[in-house]
């Protein structure tokens, strides 16, 4: 959970909900998330195709070799940090039941330069681009309460979808790709800023993602 805070980054200061703090006790999600849980900038982040933030404890690892430290609760913003939902292994459109609640996984998480300020690695963004080590989204289906521990049970698959794996290959290594392009975007389930997106790409305009990953006008150094 999260309240909106100053960030420094690259000279300048951003308001950002990025930092968590763990729970003790049950929380109410709702179709625009949990309860509690706030937002900064609500044109990239929250809603409902982004009503919670996943990440797996399986890459934290990694990046503390990468970044040379331990980490904090919640160290890439997340709501849920879980256990066995590898981006390989969970599709688009999955549907879960998590305590009383259901949801489904909508997208990919895109990382941002938020990411980069809170841990002061300005190619951190980009890092967890490259890597496919992004998390995901889920929206809400069926609100409910949800409580620390509860076990995510995989409820439904669509038998068309993609992993998010593929997903994320799709958007930022096949952008030329117009198969996968296609096949992605045929996922009824899939956010409606991804379809955005990708409709933009058939239609052979091509979104910079620059922005995203150093901050307006280039907070950092990523590329």
């Amino acid at each position: 959970m999260g309240l909106p805070r100053p960030l420094r980054y690259g000279g300048k200061t951003v308001l950002s909900a990025f930092i968590k703090e763990p729970v003790r006790g049950p929380v109410f999600l709702s179709e625009n998330g949990l309860v509690g849980d706030e937002q900064a900038d609500f044109k990239v982040h929250g809603g409902p195709d982004k009503a919670v933030c996943v990440y797996p404890s399986e890459h934290l690892s990694y990046w503390q070799v990468r970044l040379g430290r331990s980490l904090p609760p919640a160290p890439f913003g997340e709501n849920f940090t879980t256990l066995g939902l590898l981006e390989q292994n969970v599709h688009i459109g999955d549907v879960f039941k998590v305590g009383s609640a259901r949801v489904q996984v909508s997208q990919p998480r895109q990382p941002c330069f938020k990411l980069a300020a809170s841990h002061q690695e300005p190619k951190l963004a980009l890092w967890v681009q490259e890597t496919g080590r992004t998390g995901f989204y889920l929206r809400c289906l069926k609100p409910g309460w949800v409580s620390p521990g509860d076990p995510i049970t995989l409820l439904e698959r669509d038998p068309r979808s993609v992993s998010v794996a593929e997903a994320n290959r799709t958007m930022h290594q096949g952008k030329a790709d117009v198969a996968a392009t296609r096949r992605l975007l045929a996922i009824p389930s899939l956010s409606k800023s991804w379809c955005a997106t990708l409709e933009k790409r058939l239609a052979g305009r091509f979104e910079s993602d620059r922005e995203r990953l150093e901050g307006p006008g280039g907070s950092g150094e990523p590329r």
